[in-house]
Parts: C-alpha cells; structure tokens; sequence
C-alpha cells in the first residue's frame, strides 16, 4: 500500500498571525520594524537560550570553574543582549518597559540552559569517576 507524503508547513503562522520564518528573518535584519513587542521579546528570549547552552559549553570544555565562570556568564549574556537591542536592532527601550526588562527577559532560564550544560560537559570531561 502506497503512502502519500505529508506536507509540512514550515511557515507555521503564531498566534498573532505572522509565521516563525518572518520572525527569524526580522531577528537578524538590521533595524527591523517591529509591530508586535512580544514578537521581539521572544528573539531576545531565544537568543539568551542558545547563548546560555553555547557559554555552558564552552565552559565545560576550558574547564572554566567556581564564581568566574558564574561571573562571566552574566556579563557576556547581558553585554551581548545589550549590544543586540542597542546597537543592533535600535528598538526604543522605553516601549519594552526600559532596559531593565529587556535585559531581565529570560535571563534566568538561560542561567539554567547555562548550569545544566556546563555541569553535564565539565563533569563528563574532568572528572574522575
């Protein structure tokens, strides 16, 4: 019996009605309008998730350890979401609710990204068990 394949849409649109291959595609367009807050505040979310798995990584791999390892994730996170919304994107911060809170956005889900993959690598590569 022969199958059919299924189609995937893969420009699945979101609950505001814009699919996800416009969203990424305005997340790495310089300047980019956008409409909706949450549509930007999801990049940023999502950027600090890689960001904290990628460090998390790296780390493991050094081996980077203790409170400079901790340290340093906070300032590379923050710096580098930073430099994304300020210089990169140019969004008006006061419609975010200030650089506070574009900067606070998933912050602390990516330290966790950051601490479960750092921990699982370093231990796995420096450890003697």
């Amino acid at each position: 019996m022969a199958t059919t394949p299924v189609k995937r849409n893969v420009n699945k649109p979101v609950a505001n009605g814009t699919d996800t291959a416009s969203i990424v595609s305005k997340a790495f367009t310089q300047d980019a309008e956008w409409t909706d807050k949450d549509e930007f505040l999801d990049v940023v979310y999502w950027l600090r998730q890689i960001l904290g798995v990628v460090i998390g990584l790296i780390w493991g791999l050094i081996p980077l350890k203790g409170i400079l390892g901790l340290g340093l994730f906070f300032i590379i996170n923050v710096a580098i979401v930073y430099i994304y919304y300020n210089s990169f994107q140019r969004v008006d911060e006061e419609e975010y609710g200030g650089a506070s809170e574009i900067l606070k956005e998933g912050l602390m889900t990516s330290f966790s990204s950051f601490l479960v993959s750092w921990i699982i690598l370093y231990s796995s590569l420096h450890t003697d068990s």
